[in-house]
């Protein structure tokens, strides 16, 4: 892969810190063609300043699993970073979010399999027969609205 030339000065002075959700668009070369990947999560860490081994660590979470990539800042391979949304942290580091989420994912995962084996295959035939019962029962109602609508009201004085 040729090496391309960094523009320095844009990457030394990008301003994202950690808790900042940014875009990276990433060149990828497949069968003699580049494309452009985007990778786009939140900043956990930024380290080294402006120096040229600094590296920015990026998380995201895709399908309930969480996906981290180190992208050294002068790096040919990112064609550029955007900065997508700000956020004000507390901490330069914010390696707790990992365990945060996985938490999270956790309890959702716990929740969807307990309401997943709740009902037995009789009790969800009663369920949707009841629904059925109850549908029709608001239809009645409207059609006997619609009959007396057709029927013409006389005034009487």
């Amino acid at each position: 892969m040729p090496v391309s030339p960094v523009m320095l000065d844009k990457r030394k002075n990008l301003d994202f810190r950690a808790g900042d959700t940014v875009r990276v668009f990433i060149k990828i070369e497949e069968k003699g063609k580049t494309r452009l990947q985007l990778f786009e999560g939140l900043v956990l860490t930024r380290k080294h300043g402006a120096e040229p081994g600094a590296t920015f660590t990026v998380r995201r979470v895709t399908g309930g699993i969480g996906v981290e990539k180190i992208f050294p800042l002068y790096s040919p391979i990112i064609d550029k970073i955007e900065v997508t949304k700000r956020a004000k942290a507390r901490r330069a580091k914010l390696y707790y979010i990992r365990e945060k989420a996985a938490k999270a994912i956790r309890k959702k995962l716990r929740s969807t399999a307990v309401t997943a084996t709740m009902f037995d295959e009789s009790e969800k035939e009663e369920i949707i027969e009841q629904a059925e019962v109850e549908k029709s029962e608001v239809e009645k109602p409207e059609e006997q609205e619609a009959k007396e609508e057709e029927t013409p009201h006389t005034a009487s004085n």
